[in-house]
């Protein structure tokens, strides 16, 4: 049994954990990343040119104060680190799994495969989001619309969600219903999203959510928050 197309959906969803927010790949040009990239590799010294060695002590670095909220309007901005709760690990229980020793006739790519779309499918929500009024940005991802614009869609961290790749884990997607239609909002177009955030359960034909937000504000996505 040939069981190339589950190599390549959990080869997927391993890359989708190499996208903002949980682990952070680089958006295609033009589109914003949402997150700032993580793990940079240390600037290297000029060839031939030995690094810099202090020898002097420094004083114990203080701890980063956190930064102050910032509100537009009622909504403070969040990001889409806020919608994991403290201490989940969606890898958790696949870190001893080696993808690479698979070949296309191992039965365990599939059985790893449905294990991690439903702890995926089935990922916890930060409690602490539930009621509060947000704006957070993201990419669209269409499941109802009409010609006068959107009635329904989702919102994914980063580009290619849901449609190039397979749906992140169900706290990095929120099931956004305009408060009026979104007009001239396409797929994957980059926007900011303004409402009451719900712990709310959705189950689509393009992924499942942990959020739901009656969008007051669909906006094109600009760095000017």
């Amino acid at each position: 049994m040939n069981l190339a197309p589950a190599r390549f959906c959990l080869l997927a969803l391993a890359c989708a954990l190499a996208g903002p927010p949980l682990a952070r790949a680089q958006a295609p040009q033009g589109v914003p990343l949402l997150s700032p990239p993580l793990g940079s590799a240390p600037a290297k010294a000029p060839e031939g040119k030995p690094a810099e060695v202090k020898s002097e002590a420094k004083p114990a670095a203080k701890p980063a104060a956190k930064p102050a909220p910032v509100f537009v309007g009622p909504y403070r901005v969040i990001n889409w680190d806020e919608l994991v709760p403290a201490g989940w690990d969606p890898m958790k229980e696949f870190k001893d799994f080696d993808l690479a020793a698979l070949n296309d006739s191992d039965v365990r790519a599939l059985r790893m495969l449905k294990r991690m779309r439903e702890v995926w499918d089935n990922a916890p929500a930060n409690t602490a989001l539930e009621g509060q009024s947000v704006r957070i940005p993201g990419f669209v991802v269409p499941l109802e619309e009409t010609k006068d614009g959107l009635k329904e869609f989702l919102l994914v961290p980063y580009f290619g969600a849901c449609i190039h790749s397979p749906p992140p884990p169900s706290n990095q997607i929120v099931h956004v219903l305009p408060q009026s239609l979104a007009k001239g909002v396409r797929s994957m177009d980059a926007v900011w999203i303004s409402g009451v955030m719900r712990q709310t359960r959705t189950d689509s034909y393009m992924g499942a959510s942990s959020y739901r937000i009656e969008a007051k504000l669909v906006e094109p996505y600009s760095e000017k928050r």
